[in-house]
């Protein structure tokens, strides 16, 4: 292994440590030369003894810290030791609540999972999530008028990782499979085009994931599941139905599912 392609990384918090998760990976993205790297996760770090316990670890290891901690004898004690020591550390979360402090003359709580409590917005989030679950795959096509979003598509356009990703930002999603031989419910045609959405993927993209998928149950292909030119007929399909119901479409090829689910949340603007 060449060392110089590799990176040790903690990651502690006082609360979930799920910001400077999402922060790491975005960075880390942009090292695609990095082959290895080793994270280790410390979370709800509740006193003074376990965090220098856990920073002594990281210095010995010659780990980069990342740090989401909110408590100030906790970023206090961290900063003192990364201070007198050569250990290599990244607070995402101080110099942020510093500015705003300053702009604004508010003093921070200092309150570990504080955006964690059960406040409105949060059960609004599980009532969404809930939502998914329950119209997910047109389980039941009453749902369609209830959702903020319908989401259209062959199989393997990535519908339900979508409508639960849409769930965890509050809103509901419910979604219908196009499949060629199988009826559409009438109830689609009544629903307000605003929150219809098609997905559009090129055949070999949707192909690939249908491999992959195969693959992943232990069955082998071959089947007209993952043929190309059967894939080809079921997307055009899909298209026939968006331009009927006047459905707005994504392409996905190049999407993840967070970009997909930012452009498709644009669509409310103007509503």
């Amino acid at each position: 292994m060449n060392e110089k392609y590799s990176l040790k990384l903690f990651i502690i918090s006082d609360s979930t440590g799920e910001t400077a998760q999402k922060i790491t990976t975005a960075i880390l993205a942009q090292f695609p030369e990095l082959t290895t790297i080793e994270t280790q996760h410390f979370a709800f770090i509740d006193s003074k003894e376990e965090l220098i316990k856990i920073l002594r670890e990281a210095l010995q290891k010659g780990a980069l810290v990342a740090s989401t901690l909110v408590k100030d004898s906790f970023n206090e004690a961290a900063h003192e030791f990364a201070a007198r020591t050569s250990l290599s550390y990244v607070d995402f979360m101080n110099p942020m609540m510093q500015f705003i402090q300053g702009k604004t003359g508010l003093e921070p709580k200092g309150e570990a999972r504080a955006q964690h409590k059960l406040t409105p917005d949060y059960f609004t989030k599980i009532e969404a999530i809930d939502f998914a679950v329950k119209y997910d795959d047109g389980q039941d096509p009453k749902g369609f008028f209830k959702a903020d979003y319908v989401i259209l598509g062959p199989s393997r356009t990535s519908k339900t990782p979508l409508s639960m990703y849409l769930a965890n930002k509050s809103y509901k999603v419910a979604n219908l499979p196009l499949i060629p031989q199988v009826p559409l419910p009438k109830e689609i045609f009544d629903v307000p085009k605003e929150k219809l959405i098609g997905l559009v993927a090129t055949p070999e993209v949707i192909q690939r994931t249908r491999e992959k998928r195969l693959s992943s149950l232990g069955l082998g292909g071959g089947s007209s599941y993952t043929d190309l030119s059967h894939i080809k007929e079921e997307m055009d399909f899909a298209k026939d139905i968006y331009h009927e119901l006047k459905a707005k479409t994504v392409q996905i090829d190049d999407m993840s599912i967070e970009e997909t689910a930012e452009y498709i949340t644009r669509f409310q603007i103007g509503r």
